[in-house]
């Protein structure tokens, strides 16, 4: 029989969502013991999954054991305690049961009249990250995917702001340690490579300040038009954070815009030592954060703040005639006219009823262990011997290499060790040469697990040399 209605029984409906819950609740009481990760032959697991679209349905519990068998152990585990790779993602079960409402539900959060009580919500979690951010009342966002669309979102304002329609001789400065969703930022909203001054960073990968003024002293006198500055609240790389204070004076000075990509590291500022390595940061004109990385929430989940939301409002809000029953009343908030979505989902759901669960004093603290795991890192490897911090510990980031190998080696290490499935790090460039890279943002990572990584690469390595 065909299921024209796509619906199930209240019962049927109750034993497939089980089924679901006890997957992840099975899954998170035996997470440490599961492998860190896998990754799939695409010889292998691409023939298996074709086959035609199917006419007719079958049993959840059949489609279940296809992805149990096929999809779901084919996967970076970001919730393991031993991911170490790029920026984990150790979300809480609290936001994935506010995902599963704002999905179980097919809450609309474009406009006021399609989910005011969502737009409210929004507003009020917004203004939690404002406030925690230091930005004044003026300021102002709302949730997106993540950094890359929060960064672009903002790049676009202040493309508006600054330069209007002429992008002739615009210049943009950042490190060449921003992260790479800036670059594609600027390429999307119409900038090319003769727009985009990338400038070298110091002894601690940080933009300088001294470098940067002259070069901006430099293009203004050559007839430039520089305009902005994207300052890092924390790399990929090494968790590095420029000097905001300085730079947000030099912005200020000179009549740039300054954003922060913040993304891994700005929500970091709840915490004592995150809001002293980020002194600075409330001063930028806008700023991207993910609190799918640093606010344990599962992806997607990005935020974009401005220090005057209007900004946003003048560079997004477009009035067509079929939408012309949300703009009646000026006092509703409709969050499509400060971005690029109309049609969005409800992610201020997750971050809202977390924060409410838990509170905040449980996720300064969870960072505050993010920045010690990775100390320790640092100490367990300066007793090591032949190895090698080439960046300490910083932002819960700390990258290093086997002294006695070649680049090749310090790759090996790193598919040698997702190969043997107890943990995962990943590799990057620093100083033109390739290093192994630790971000310890899990809360519920042990200084054992640390440990435990530290000398099975130890161990590795030696055999590898």
């Amino acid at each position: 029989m065909i299921n024209h209605k796509l619906e199930f029984s209240p019962e049927e409906m109750r034993a497939m969502g089980y089924r679901v819950i006890d997957m992840l609740v099975d899954e998170a009481a035996n997470r440490r013991d599961q492998r860190v990760g896998q990754k799939a032959d695409p010889t292998v697991i691409r023939p298996a999954l074709r086959e035609p679209v199917p006419a007719a349905g079958i049993p959840f519990e059949e489609a279940m054991a296809q992805l149990n068998r096929e999809v779901l152990p084919n996967r970076l585990n970001l919730l393991h305690p031993r991911f170490f790779a790029f920026v984990p993602g150790p979300s809480n079960y609290v936001g994935v049961l506010g995902d599963l409402m704002a999905v179980g539900l097919n809450v609309f959060n474009g406009s006021w009249l399609g989910g005011s009580g969502a737009a409210a919500l929004e507003l009020q979690t917004i203004d939690w990250l404002r406030e925690l951010c230091g930005f004044p009342e003026t300021g102002g966002g709302l949730f997106v995917s993540g950094g890359s669309l929060a960064n672009l979102t903002a790049l676009a304002v202040a493309r508006d702001v600054k330069l209007g329609g002429n992008f002739e001789g615009a210049r943009v400065y950042f490190s060449d340690q921003t992260h790479s969703s800036v670059e594609k930022a600027l390429r999307v909203i119409g900038f090319r490579s003769e727009h985009i001054v990338k400038l070298p960073v110091d002894g601690e990968f940080r933009l300088v300040v001294g470098e940067l003024e002259a070069r901006i002293a430099a293009d203004r006198a050559a007839g430039l038009r520089p305009f902005c500055v994207i300052a890092n609240g924390g790399t990929t790389n090494t968790g590095a954070v420029d000097p905001l204070a300085e730079i947000a004076a030099l912005t200020r000075r000179e009549g740039l815009w300054m954003h922060v990509d913040g993304a891994y590291g700005a929500a970091s500022v709840i915490s004592d030592r995150g809001r002293e390595i980020l002194r600075g940061i409330e001063l930028a004109d806008s700023l991207s954060l993910d609190p799918h990385k640093w606010l344990f929430q599962p992806i997607e989940c990005g935020c974009v703040l401005l220090r005057d939301a209007a900004m946003l409002k003048a560079a997004y809000r477009i009035l067509p005639d079929y939408l012309k029953d949300i703009h009646r009343n000026a006092q509703e908030v409709n969050p499509c006219d400060y971005g690029i979505q109309l049609t969005r989902g409800f992610r201020a759901l997750k971050v809202w009823l977390s924060l409410k669960v838990f509170g905040l004093d449980a996720f300064r603290a969870a960072i505050t262990r993010g920045f010690e795991l990775a100390e320790h890192a640092q100490r367990c490897l300066e007793a090591m011997p032949d190895w090698e911090v080439v960046a300490p510990a910083n932002m819960a980031t700390v990258s290093f290499r086997y002294a006695k190998g070649d680049d090749a080696l310090q790759t090996a290490l790193m598919e040698t060790l997702l190969a043997d499935g107890y943990a995962m790090v990943s590799t990057t460039m620093l100083r033109g040469h390739t290093v192994v890279r630790m971000c310890t943002i899990n809360p519920r990572t042990t200084e054992q697990d640390i440990e435990g990584t530290l000398a099975k690469l130890d161990q590795m390595a030696r055999a590898l040399a």
